[in-house]
């Protein structure tokens, strides 16, 4: 079994993790459950927490929000490193990171829309969809001419790029000598077990949007390796996520982290709680007069029991 204490001469860095909110509405009990995963985890190992403001959808970040963050985590009686990175300063990076899958082949600009895809689907009885309920780009959408692609670039054509999964896929499997893809999760026993990933079911996912200089998955393994994190803990809901996350880790060249994906708060309907949904917000919650421990026993905890301290300290 590994020890901390017994091992520390052999580590040079200590354990960080994360808290990464996107700035686009009020905090709500789901986040505060998070930060404190990662915080009581952090805190626990000697390691080190980090705050990071995910606000690469500019058209949706607001600054009001940003300042809500920084007071709901102060309330909860977190601290966090300066400085705080927002990705709205890391465009370059992720063009960067563009740049290197284009290079390999593994992206590929794509101009069909929603309707597009519905039309080219419309005999299909079930049409396949990603986890996360969205109909996958059938491959006759594909664009792969690029005389043509940069025809319609230059005419001002609106598109996004795409990962070309099928070779995405080969190229993994050749990076990593033919080893299957897999993640690290520290489970809720607090024993690091090995998972498979199915990258395969997003299909030719997006990797840059349209408006902004990459998607949610890019962005964030971008980032992660960047600040050193090396424990990602977020909930269930993300789970799925780490498909895509792995498969472009390996692409390209990015150090694999440990996760903990930690169960979800529900609300009265059974769904998780959600901005889009109003779910009661952090700080109504404060201004009510409820108080910061009340609410951390009333969410309970969620870090992993047993021998996690340990475990955390494998990948360091």
């Amino acid at each position: 079994m590994f020890s901390p204490a017994r091992d520390a001469d052999k580590t040079v860095a200590r354990p960080v993790f994360r808290f990464a909110p996107s700035p686009n509405g009020p905090l709500h009990l789901g986040h505060a459950l998070s930060a404190l995963t990662g915080y009581e985890m952090a805190q626990a190992c000697g390691g080190r927490f980090l705050l990071r403001i995910e606000d690469i959808d500019l058209g949706r970040t607001r600054a009001e929000h940003i300042e809500a963050i920084y007071a709901d985590l102060a309330w909860l009686g977190l601290t966090w490193e300066q400085p705080v990175w927002r990705q709205s300063t890391r465009f370059a990076a992720y063009r960067e990171a563009t740049a290197r899958l284009q290079a390999d082949g593994l992206v590929y600009p794509s101009f069909a829309n929603r309707s597009q895809i519905t039309a080219a689907l419309e005999d299909a009885a079930d049409p396949a969809r990603d986890p996360d309920g969205v109909t996958l780009l059938p491959p006759q959408l594909r664009e792969l001419d690029a005389h043509h692609a940069s025809s319609r670039i230059a005419r001002g054509a609106p598109f996004a790029l795409r990962l070309h999964m099928p070779r995405a896929l080969a190229a993994a499997s050749e990076r990593l000598g033919g080893a299957p893809l897999t993640f690290r999760e520290i489970s809720p026993a607090g024993v690091i077990e090995t998972r498979p990933c199915r990258p395969e079911r997003w299909g030719d996912c997006v990797i840059v949007r349209k408006e902004i200089p990459a998607s949610y998955h890019l962005a964030v393994v971008v980032d992660d390796a960047a600040q050193g994190v090396t424990h990602v803990t977020r909930g269930q809901d993300l789970l799925v996520a780490t498909d895509i996350h792995r498969l472009l880790q390996v692409l390209l060249g990015l150090p694999e982290p440990i996760y903990h994906h930690h169960r979800l708060i529900l609300g009265p309907d059974g769904q998780k709680l959600s901005k889009s949904a109003q779910d009661r917000a952090m700080a109504e919650l404060r201004a009510s007069g409820l108080d910061a421990q009340t609410l951390k026993l009333q969410i309970g905890t969620t870090h992993p029991q047993g021998s996690w301290r340990e475990a955390i300290n494998i990948s360091v």
